[in-house]
């Protein structure tokens, strides 16, 4: 045949010089097919199109999300990270709305709420949480350096005054250190204790009760010695407070957890106790605020607090096996992160949170702490005790306050000190001169260690100090507790 006859397909490169292109022919088909063609070939190119434009709307949604996660990390690192001269910028970039501490020396802030007219206590959440997540360390060194909640720029300017003038100072010169903060700036607004319950309590009546939670050593006999000296004989339980000592048989004394809330509300109607102490277990935040009582709890710094343990406990004889605080400390993982673990309840076993990875237990601890704080109708500081006469006679009722400004310890007959310091006239100076310096007496590497093993304690301290601080400088916050 003729080439022109045959039908060829596009012939190889090799062969295109043999073949001219005048003489290619391209196979046809039939004209019925093309349109399904065309169709098909349409519906996968719109295919590809959507398929395409959904690959890129996921991988922007995934750099979107890593791009904000990111940020909300730096911003955490930022906010607890800078140095002093830096600390008027935290929490930038969180919110626009910034508040100045004046406890603080007047160094800036931001309110992550922005919501002024609910006050400060979110905002100082925020604070105290990041700091628990934080290393011991880092947390410490965040603490020293920036001073967020005002209270140690504070401390160190009160004792100064007190030491120059040697006496303890008036309400007038303790807002010249410390004035009312705006309402936006307090970590006691929004007030959530209970002032009915306040009320019943200061009026009386049957079957209300004051419930301590006494902290060991940080003014606990103190707050027992108070109430002996206002409420009426048969209402005080014997032993320091802890009307369970009668109800155990003389087995156990301030073991209130163990109890259940029906026992305890019901034996201390019968037996007209009018105050309750609970020294050896944790405040149980699930049900304790249901008990018809009244609230309070005195703190202490927390190294001073356990050098003081150590002191009543080894030193001077009181049961303790050993005389030397490093071997001590050791066993005594107990009062690791004491104040915490007291207002938080955690479960057995939560001492490992304290260092490592485990920072939103950290976090979490730190928040349950501070929101059971938050309830309790006084805070107390055993070293700002000569200045709670305010607080103590207008939320409880008392009027001889004369137990603020007298040292009272427990078993004292055991171990008498003879160190001129019966009575208090110095104020916060005046604990401190009766107290062991941890500086002093320990080594540089069990400072730091002990230091650290009470990071949390050393947070929420603070938050305790600016509680009682604010409640002592702004008048509305007198009479209407």
């Amino acid at each position: 045949r003729r080439p022109s006859q045959i039908h060829l397909l596009t012939p190889p490169t090799a062969l295109l010089p043999l073949f001219p292109r005048s003489n290619w022919q391209t196979p046809t088909m039939p004209s019925s097919h093309r349109p399904a063609l065309r169709a098909a070939a349409r519906n996968s190119a719109l295919l590809e199109t959507i398929f395409m434009v959904g690959l890129v709307i996921v991988i922007a949604t995934v750099i979107f999300t890593y791009q904000l996660v990111s940020s909300s990390h730096d911003d955490r690192e930022l906010h607890l990270s800078l140095p002093r001269q830096q600390s008027s910028h935290l929490v930038q970039k969180s919110s626009t709305h910034e508040i100045s501490l004046r406890g603080a020396g007047g160094r800036a802030h931001k309110n992550r709420s922005g919501d002024s007219h609910l006050g400060g206590f979110q905002h100082f959440l925020t604070i105290a949480q990041d700091l628990a997540a934080l290393s011991p360390d880092q947390a410490l060194s965040q603490l020293d350096q920036n001073d967020p909640f005002g209270t140690r720029t504070f401390d160190a300017r009160l004792v100064e005054r007190e030491t120059s003038l040697r006496r303890i100072l008036t309400l007038e010169e303790i807002k010249e250190i410390f004035p009312c903060p705006r309402e936006d700036e307090r970590l006691t607004l929004p007030d959530v204790r209970d002032k009915k319950k306040a009320r019943e309590f200061r009026e009386g009546k049957r079957g209300t009760f004051l419930f301590f939670q006494h902290l060991r050593k940080a003014g606990g006999t103190n707050f027992c010695s108070l109430a002996e000296k206002n409420l009426p004989r048969s209402a005080q339980p014997r032993y320091y407070c802890m009307p369970d000592m009668g109800w155990s048989g003389n087995k156990n004394a301030g073991y209130l957890h163990s109890w259940s809330n029906h026992e305890i509300t019901t034996r201390m109607l019968s037996s007209g106790f009018r105050i309750a102490g609970n020294e050896w277990e944790n405040f149980d935040v699930s049900r304790h605020f249901d008990l018809p009582a009244i609230f309070a709890t005195s703190f202490r710094k927390p190294l001073d607090r356990a050098l003081s343990q150590f002191r009543f406990e080894c030193i001077e004889d009181r049961g303790c096996v050993t005389k030397d605080v490093h071997q001590w400390w050791d066993r005594r993982k107990d009062l690791w992160n004491v104040y915490t673990r007291t207002f938080s309840d955690p479960a057995v076993g939560v001492k490992e949170y304290f260092r490592g990875s485990h920072v939103q237990e950290r976090m979490n601890l730190m928040a349950t702490a501070i929101d059971t704080l938050s309830k309790f109708h006084i805070v107390l500081c055993m070293e700002f005790l000569a200045y709670a006469a305010p607080q103590v006679k207008s939320i409880l009722g008392f009027q001889d306050v004369s137990a603020l400004t007298t040292r009272v310890r427990p078993h004292i007959s055991q171990a008498v000190r003879d160190d001129g310091q019966d009575r208090n006239i110095l104020g916060s100076a005046g604990i401190k001169e009766a107290s062991w310096d941890p500086k002093d007496y320990l080594d540089k590497d069990q400072y730091k260690r002990m230091s650290e093993d009470l990071a949390l304690d050393e947070i929420l301290t603070d938050v305790a100090r600016r509680m009682f601080l604010e409640r002592l400088v702004c008048e509305d916050d007198t009479n209407d507790s």
